[in-house]
């Protein structure tokens, strides 16, 4: 399958005045053409900021200090701003996190939807208008030429994501990003959220890159996965293979603390992850993990743990994992 986004040794921080902090420690991701894959991990991991770089918005004081993000072969870090913005919303799509808090409150559906289709491409006021109602009804947006004239606070929170995607899709980007498209929303809606980003992956053989802290949504929903902790990738492989034998102990433990695990009995407590993601300005020497895993030993504090292929197609950043390659 071609690579079309190809992330290397990505490395995002933000200047504070203790000093440089970093968010993405020397990331590696790539997504090919008509994939699905998945970033996972919890809050405070890297997974937004990596979003956010690939859209060229990390915001200041934030800035991507080294790596190379290539969008199709053509690189990304270092474009000036009036190119990149060529590139975001025509290439490249996102759909945000909080869809309330991204979509203006002040301006109609209609304006917000046609304002990213006039960025990008040359279209009279008819051909707006039409091109914005066709992509409401795509989005499965009831009413959509009355839903034109509505501000977001008159709609649901389902469909205020549903405009979100419909922005985000409008001028057929080669990748979509979606930053936890489902937050807040219920089990049903958050169900018709991902069938709908399956399906327009499909109908466009577009890519996705779905950004969650919930490996169970993921489960469906990509075939690729990538985890995150600590701003590193700690374990990469296809999703049949993760759910199938995790090799990082961090993966295992998120796992694990999903409803039906392995070895959980019924009437039993999930089994969390002791301690918590350490800030970025004190994630401990050697491996990110060591302080909150049961398997920790010696090596683990000497050095950073290198990210390689432990097993055929399955990569992992932990000593304890031996290589059967």
């Amino acid at each position: 399958m071609p690579e079309l986004l190809e992330v290397e040794n990505l490395q995002v921080s933000f200047h504070t005045p203790a000093g440089e902090v970093p968010a993405v420690r020397g990331l590696d991701l790539r997504v090919g053409a008509g994939e699905a894959v998945g970033l996972v991990g919890e809050s405070g991991c890297g997974k937004s900021v990596t979003a956010l770089s690939l859209m060229g918005l990390v915001p200041e004081p934030g800035r991507v200090r080294a790596g190379s993000i290539r969008l199709d072969g053509r690189e990304l870090v270092g474009l000036p701003p009036e190119e990149y913005r060529k590139v975001r919303g025509r290439e490249i799509g996102m759909v945000f996190q909080e869809p309330m808090t991204s979509l203006n409150p002040v301006f109609t559906v209609g304006f917000q939807v046609g304002e990213a289709l006039s960025t990008h491409l040359d279209l009279s006021r008819d051909e707006a208008r039409r091109r914005c109602v066709e992509l409401l009804m795509e989005v499965g947006i009831p009413a959509p030429a009355e839903r034109l004239r509505a501000y977001p606070a008159q709609l649901s929170g389902g469909l205020r994501q549903r405009v979100m995607i419909a922005i985000a899709v409008a001028c057929r980007p080669k990748l979509l990003v979606a930053d936890e498209p489902t937050t807040a929303l219920d089990v049903t809606i958050q169900a018709q959220i991902m069938r709908l980003l399956g399906r327009l992956r499909r109908d466009r053989g577009m890519s996705l890159l779905l950004i969650t802290h919930d490996l169970g949504l993921v489960a469906q929903n990509v075939d690729r996965v990538v985890v995150m902790y600590a701003g590193y990738a700690v374990e990469e492989a296809t999703t049949e293979m993760l759910f199938e034998e995790p090799l990082h102990p961090y993966t295992r433990g998120l796992l694990g603390s999903l409803p039906g695990a392995p070895g959980l009995r019924r009437g039993e407590r999930l089994r969390a992850i002791p301690g918590n993601v350490p800030h970025p300005s004190r994630v401990p020497s050697g491996c990110p993990f060591r302080d909150r895993c049961s398997e920790a030993v010696k090596e683990c504090v000497a050095a950073v743990p290198v990210l390689e292929e432990k097993r055929p197609g399955h990569r992992a950043r932990c000593v304890r994992v031996e290589r059967r390659v």
